[in-house]
């Protein structure tokens, strides 16, 4: 089901902002106003085409990065659908964190929040795929019928892990910011709405974002 609906996109950015702000233990001060006068919650019916004032036009790319990542996760759960194999693929996930760690030293951004936040991107796309297979189990009808390369998919991903690593980067004051959850949010809403995510990639894509605030 897509959220196409007011009511969607409603619950799209409800479960964007509640994930968001729990994983910041909800001790962040929201930005004054939005468009209009409102609060930038107030955006979820239809979000406004409104940039964020600096910095944190800087949390953009960390939210639509995000969410093509999370992308991926659909293919990846094609290619392990039928083969018995779980999920998790810790040898995989050691990888990942590897290669960003020593991405984030060559860049002088801080290695444990990278880490956190590529913590974070795996969880989530396990999320979307539990979510997957869980629903081709109920319906047959919706499984895939082929199997998607995985090792071509993973090289998409590597790709999309660069440029994370490079938005992370390029965004430790708006990531420290008091107004970095509800931008955040804002910013995750209006990228759902533009993809017409569904509400597990909701889901996938709040947790993606849970560390991307500091503090």
């Amino acid at each position: 089901m897509q959220l196409t609906s007011s009511l969607g996109r409603t619950l799209l950015a409800g479960a964007t902002a509640v994930a968001l702000f729990a994983g910041a233990g909800g001790a962040v001060a929201a930005p004054s106003a939005a468009p209009g006068g409102s609060t930038p919650a107030a955006t979820a019916g239809a979000p406004a085409a409104r940039t964020a004032p600096a910095p944190y036009d800087r949390l953009r790319p960390l939210a639509a990065l995000s969410e093509e990542r999370l992308a991926t996760a659909d293919a990846v759960a094609a290619a392990k659908w039928g083969t018995g194999g779980p999920i998790d693929d810790p040898v995989r996930e050691r990888q990942v964190l590897a290669a960003v760690v020593q991405q984030a030293r060559r860049l002088g951004t801080d290695p444990e929040a990278t880490v956190r936040i590529f913590r974070d991107q795996i969880e989530a796309s396990k999320v979307v795929q539990r979510g997957l297979h869980r629903r081709w189990v109920a319906d047959p009808s919706q499984a895939p019928t082929g199997r998607p390369d995985l090792a071509r998919v993973r090289k998409e991903i590597n790709r999309v892990n660069g440029e994370l690593v490079r938005a992370i980067a390029a965004s430790p004051q708006a990531r420290s910011a008091p107004g970095c959850v509800p931008w955040l949010a804002v910013s995750a809403v209006r990228i759902g709405h533009q993809h017409h995510v569904d509400l597990l990639h909701a889901a996938g894509l709040a947790r993606s974002l849970r560390s991307v605030c500091a503090g």
